[in-house]
């Protein structure tokens, strides 16, 4: 089978189940940020710049619970901000499992590897020992780490264990120079590959998360899909990068860059997942065959952004996770508040502006699932997609050339490093400037040059 077999009778029972009820609408998936802080600062995300005045606030444990309760969803996706910051995320993951959701944890892989490690600590007795040395000998553990897992964990605080029930979900916006470029910061990349290796050899599930925009090579993407199924990765979401509000202010003020040259509009979409049929029949994409149709432009679907609702510190979010007319209370509330009828594209027009490009997962992937603009055939589809034999990993994907960033020198901000080298150099002192003084003028510098070498290098995104 492609996913576990539990999963797939719980997310069909929860649909069906509904449908013989004739809900009109119900939460397929809870899109839970219980907080926005984050560690990275990624081109294209909105989150900070739209919750810029809440960053330090955070929803209680109780509060992230009786969301989950009140909406129903099977699915829970942690996501935020950066969800392992959250102080509470071991007792979130462990209460959501103990109630029976399916639960991803949507990081961008930088903490993963100390959550492994409280993991590890947690159960650690001397048969823990040839994994601490496989690990080590991998180079996914330090001696000093593994010493700090031998004398155990005591807080008597949960830790996140591998379970069939969980997904790490990474995100992995291509290779390492694209990759590293996007999320604005050199070795994440490298970080996030160690963090699935580690996540693997340990009995967890994982898998991507993908947003292409318009300098995407979608040739580097497929590599991209090979590299990591090569590694055992378990699945891959991957959706267009869509110019919502937040987003474009935070590439206006922030970058100076101007949205149309980063974002799909929705021909381009379609020209960028022409082929998503293909890769579907070869990599583990999570995602119905209906809606890979709609990106692949060969149908229609009506949103359904209510199905895949956010819950954040100002409450329910409406109408959907990228746009924000509003904050409700609680879910049933915004159900019926919210006019439906207002939002998305059909039959080719845009009910609003702001849906007009927009194809996104969030709102279009359930649309599938739930039969919207039904065609015969579809339910035949998604169950052979789902209860058919899984692709198996890609055999030649450790020759592709994942590395091709910082790694070798050739990362986003290589020149600007070396004019800072070169600057300290001229000073007499490599590494150590003068004086104060001469100190800012090399920051100011290479201030300047990491913006000149950003810009180039975003125009090089596809190029090979």
């Amino acid at each position: 089978m492609r996913f576990p077999l539990a999963l797939t009778t719980k997310i069909a029972g929860h649909i069906i189940k509904h449908k013989l009820r004739r809900t009109p609408r119900f939460a397929l998936v809870l899109q839970l940020e219980p907080l926005h802080t984050c560690n990275l600062t990624c081109t294209g995300c909105g989150r900070i710049r739209e919750y810029s005045t809440s960053l330090k606030d955070m929803m209680s444990l109780e509060d992230c619970l009786a969301s989950a309760e009140e909406c129903d969803a099977p699915m829970v996706s942690i996501c935020g901000g950066e969800p392992l910051i959250y102080p509470k995320i071991d007792e979130l993951v462990d209460g959501l499992l103990g109630k029976g959701r399916l639960v991803y944890v949507c990081t961008n892989g930088v903490f993963m590897r100390r959550k492994m490690r409280e993991y590890l600590a947690s159960i650690y007795t001397t048969s823990l020992e040839p994994t601490l040395a496989k690990l080590a000998s991998e180079k996914l553990l330090t001696e000093k780490e593994a010493a700090v897992i031998r004398h155990g964990k005591s807080d008597g605080r949960p830790s996140i264990q591998p379970t069939p029930w969980m997904y790490w979900n990474v995100h992995i916006d291509g290779l390492e120079y694209t990759h590293d470029l996007i999320v604005e910061r050199e070795g994440v990349f490298q970080e996030c590959v160690e963090a699935i290796k580690m996540a693997k050899l340990l009995g967890y599930q994982v898998a991507t998360n993908t947003t292409v925009y318009k300098e995407t090579d979608v040739r580097e993407i497929e590599d991209m899909f090979k590299f990591f199924s090569w590694l055992g990765v378990d699945g891959h979401t991957i959706s267009p990068g869509y110019d919502y509000d937040a987003a474009k202010k935070d590439m206006v003020k922030r970058l100076g860059k101007d949205p149309k040259d980063f974002f799909l509009t929705r021909d381009m979409t379609r020209e960028k997942f022409k082929d998503i049929e293909r890769w579907g029949k070869h990599f583990t994409i999570f995602g119905t065959p209906v809606y890979q149709e709609f990106l692949a432009g060969k149908r229609e679907l009506t949103c359904t952004a209510w199905a895949i609702p956010t819950r954040n510190v100002k409450g329910w979010k409406a109408p959907c996770y990228l746009m924000t007319d509003g904050h409700y209370p609680s879910y049933r509330e915004m159900l019926e508040r919210v006019d439906w009828n207002k939002y998305g594209v059909v039959d080719g027009l845009a009910r609003d502006s702001r849906c007009e490009n927009c194809m996104v997962h969030c709102g279009y992937d359930p649309s599938g699932a739930l039969g919207t603009n039904y065609r015969r055939g579809d339910n035949w589809k998604n169950f052979k997609y789902n209860f058919w034999p899984r692709p198996r990993p890609y055999a030649e994907g450790g020759k592709v050339q994942a590395f091709n960033g910082a790694s070798l020198g050739k990362g986003h901000l290589a020149e600007a490093k070396a004019a800072l080298q070169a600057n300290s150099a001229s000073n007499g002192h490599p590494g150590h400037p003068k004086s104060a003084g001469q100190d800012c003028c090399a920051a100011a510098t290479v201030s300047s040059d990491r913006l000149t070498v950003e810009d180039a290098a975003a125009r090089k995104i596809g190029q090979g």
